[in-house]
């Protein structure tokens, strides 16, 4: 059954409190309220942990349509003799996903009141038989993700060490590894959270490669007195917006501009966000692994090194805050080799014209145009030595293991049927 967006979900209103609604396909319209949503969730979500929310939410709701389409493979086990709406059965997946996951009534409310809203405003009754499917679509994703190791309720503390090349908190006063956690969470395609660990660890301290990048984020990652050109500061800047996010709005953008079929978005939406979910829990796996100091204190300490042509700087700060977790290997090149691996798997090119926009308040240039996925994932390289936060060998990897995510991820799961 080929179910088109524009004759199928007639105007699916992305329901934003106190902004007009606009049109929008069902994925996209609970894939923003799903970013609204966990922005309410109480206790907070850590780091970029927000993204394994995003692609439970994703999944159940492929699934769900893939109930009436069985174009693609369903994550869960597929749900035969769907009857109703397909636009309704995706939205109650996405309801009772994030009813689920999402901790705190702020959270609940507002899921549940933008449910009530959507179906309303899609003239979806509320005993449409779709309900029940998206229901079972919903209830099949959270019981395979049941006990997967996210958000524990008193997890380990990870504080690191003070030898040496060990990270240790970047905060003041001190405190423990954000989600320190997120390494050992069960991934949704790969078979562990260790399958794609990088094989060697960062350089030896006393190393050429470890001087050489050391050097690089030191003049160019700077607070002030950096090397950086005000266009290079701008990109830093730019990409200093939550990564998690800004790959969501060019999701949206590329589903608006080119994906006419509710099951092509969902897929979409689906594979990328399960990438890069096991992209970051191989990025924190290694963290943790790993366990390398961030610039911030390896160049303050460089007089302690051990490598003659490191020249410490005890004053030295990053451009932007330095992220409470270790440096290697990267989680925002993960998401971005992750990202734009999957899209140019799933549009069968690298070549595309595209856009990404940021909220970041420090960044002149809000929007950057890009010709090829590539692009956009080396200029994220780029922007975390600008920033001052990582060094080129820990965004290098990050990015390879990203791609490997992708790749695994679409080579493995959701694969046509046809």
């Amino acid at each position: 059954m080929n179910i088109r967006r524009k004759l199928a979900g007639l105007s699916v209103a992305v329901l934003v409190c106190g902004a007009a609604p606009a049109t929008a396909d069902v994925t996209t319209a609970w894939n923003d309220i799903t970013r609204q949503a966990v922005a309410m969730a109480v206790p907070a979500r850590p780091g970029p942990s927000a993204l394994l929310d995003f692609a439970a939410v994703h999944v159940a709701m492929h699934d769900a349509i893939q109930a009436y389409q069985g174009r693609f493979e369903s994550y869960t086990v597929p749900i035969a003799g769907a009857d109703g709406s397909p636009i309704a059965a995706a939205a109650k997946a996405a309801r009772d996903v994030l009813i689920a996951l999402l901790p705190g009534p702020n959270a609940d409310s507002f899921v549940e009141s933008q449910y009530q809203l959507f179906l309303l405003a899609n003239t979806i009754a509320v005993d449409d038989p779709g309900i029940q499917v998206g229901q079972q679509a919903a209830a099949q994703l959270l019981a395979m993700r049941a006990n997967d190791g996210s958000h524990p309720a008193n997890p380990e503390p990870f504080v690191g060490g003070t030898g040496p090349g060990e990270w240790r908190s970047t905060t003041v006063p001190a405190t423990p590894m954000v989600a320190s956690w997120l390494g050992a969470v069960v991934p949704f395609t790969l078979r562990s959270s260790d399958q794609l660990s990088a094989n060697q660890g960062p350089p030896q301290l006393h190393s050429g490669l470890y001087a050489k990048d050391y050097d690089e984020v030191k003049k160019f990652g700077a607070l002030v007195n950096s090397s950086r050109t005000p266009e290079q500061t701008d990109l830093a800047h730019f990409y200093s917006d939550n990564a998690v996010l800004y790959w969501q709005r060019l999701f949206i953008s590329l589903a608006d501009a080119h994906l006419d079929d509710i099951g092509d978005s969902a897929r979409m939406f689906a594979l990328t966000n399960m990438a890069m979910a096991d992209a970051l829990i191989t990025s924190w796996h290694d963290k943790v692994r790993w366990n390398f100091w961030r610039p911030l204190t390896a160049i303050r300490e460089g007089a302690n090194d051990g490598n003659s042509r490191t020249a410490g700087n005890p004053a030295w700060q990053s451009l932007i805050t330095t992220p409470n977790y270790p440096d290697y290997t990267s989680g925002a090149n993960n998401l971005s080799g992750a990202a734009t691996t999957m899209l140019a798997s799933f549009f069968g090119t690298d070549e595309m014209t595209f856009s990404i926009t940021s909220v970041a308040a420090a960044a002149v240039q809000k929007t950057r145009t890009y010709d090829r996925f590539s692009d956009a994932a080396a200029d994220v390289v780029d922007a975390r030595i600008l920033q001052g936060i990582h060094f080129r060998f820990a965004d290098a990897v990050g990015r390879r293991q990203g791609t490997h995510s992708a790749n695994w991820a679409f080579g493995h799961v959701l694969r046509p049927l046809e």
